[in-house]
């Protein structure tokens, strides 16, 4: 099916953008993330997570480590379930 085709494509996409950030800590933070929930992502989630990952490193670390609230319009189920995850090492 090509729409299967495509958002497998996308999620190979986001897990090598997770993955290959430039901040190390984001780069295993997100890279375990992605690993753990894009191939349950349907295009909806997609699109938030894309969202998210055109956010600056050091604003999705504040908010990950508690920092600071994410801002209203960035609030979204992906960025509540990563949020709730946590690295394993």
């Amino acid at each position: 099916m090509v729409g299967d085709t495509d958002l497998e494509t996308r999620r190979k996409r986001l897990l090598y953008r997770s993955t290959y950030r430039g901040n190390k800590e984001n780069d295993i933070l997100l890279g375990q993330f992605a690993r753990a929930h894009l191939g349950e992502f349907g295009a909806a989630e997609l699109d938030q997570y894309e969202r998210l990952l055109s956010v600056g490193d050091n604003d999705i670390y504040d908010w990950v480590s508690g920092k600071v609230e994410v801002p209203a319009d960035q609030d979204s189920v992906v960025v509540r379930k990563l949020l709730a995850f946590r690295v394993r090492f």
